[in-house]
Formats: C-alpha cells, structure tokens, sequence
C-alpha cells in the first residue's frame, strides 16, 4: 500500500508539472480579477450582501466547525470545478473570475477600513488553499479542452484519471491544511 501512495503521489505530482501552463493561466485571470475587483469596488457593492450572508452563516461556529465549513466550502469548490471543467472549462474559469473580483473587493474594503498590511491575515491559509484551488481550476480547464482534440474520449478519459488522483493526492491534503490553519486563526481573532 505504501508503495502504491508514493507512485500515485509521484504520478499527481507529475500530472500536475504537465499541466502548469493552465494552472499558471488560472493564476494570471485570477490575479487580473482581484486587480479588477480592487479598482472597481465602488461598482461591486452587491457582493457586500454575499459577504454578509457568509459572515451570518460562520458566525456563531466554534473551531471544529469552522475547519469543516471551510474545507467543505473550498472541496465542494474544488470538486465541482473539475467535474464541471468538462463543458469547455467554462465552470473553471467562472469560478476563477468570481474569486478574483471577489478577493480584490474584500482587499478594497479592507484597506478602506484598515491598512495594507492586515492583508497579511490572509497570508498563512493562502498559501496553502490558492495553490489548491489554482490547481483544481486548472485540471478542470484541461479536463474540458480534452473535447477539443483528435482523440477526444481517450484523451478525456485519461485526463480524467489523472485530475481526480491529483485531487486525492494533492490537492485535498492542501485544502485540509488550509482549513486547519484558517479555522484556528478565525477562532483566534477578537
């Protein structure tokens, strides 16, 4: 068994090597978005009531239930970004904009009420959950361009293997990570 882990651990990791150039064209939309949702906040009020609802449904949960809320948030995010992939990556993509804007609207909002470096809380989580979700962003951009080539069940059926062992493999332990470190930090704060 313990053999088996490794090659597959090797084999997710490699996978995801090969698909770098998607995961790094997630990074770069999703980068542009936050740019976006920064500069243009005053236009992006609306999301103000998603926040509030996020904040009204995490409120009153003790650290336990905070780490489940967010890995459950960030699996079912990740999860259905690969599986939703499958239609020309569009899901993907949406999912990567939205965060984007999202994230840089929050940033916008903080500043406005704090200075730049409380943008440093997000830091100790992010390192863990971004690269994960980029990642699974990515596979599932992959995973819908595979109907755009010669071989097109084959190669889906391939790329579908190999996304769902690097979501076993890696990107699920970096999303528990993530929700252990950011469900301990929000049971920290005042």
């Amino acid at each position: 068994m313990k053999l088996k882990l490794k090659t597959q651990f090797r084999e997710a990791l490699s996978y995801t090597k090969e698909s770098s150039s998607y995961i790094y064209s997630v990074l770069w939309i999703f980068i542009a978005s936050a740019i976006f949702g920064l500069a243009f906040k005053s236009n992006l009020t609306f999301l103000e009531e998603i926040l509030k609802e996020l904040i009204q449904r995490t409120m009153n949960l003790n650290t336990q239930e905070m780490i489940f809320f967010i890995l459950q948030n960030n699996l079912q995010s990740a999860l259905l970004s690969i599986f939703f992939g499958i239609l020309l990556g569009i899901f993907p993509l949406f999912s990567t904009i939205s965060n984007g804007i999202i994230l840089g609207y929050v940033l916008g909002r903080t500043l406005e009420v704090s200075s730049i470096l409380s943008w440093w809380r997000l830091l100790p989580h992010g390192i863990f959950e971004l690269p994960a979700i980029f990642i699974s962003f990515g596979l599932g951009i992959k995973l819908g361009f595979s109907l755009l080539v010669k071989n097109k069940m084959k190669t889906l059926k391939t790329r579908f293997y190999k996304t769902f062992n690097a979501f076993l493999m890696i990107i699920i332990p970096l999303l528990i990570i993530a929700a252990l470190i950011e469900g301990i930090l929000i049971s920290l704060l005042p």
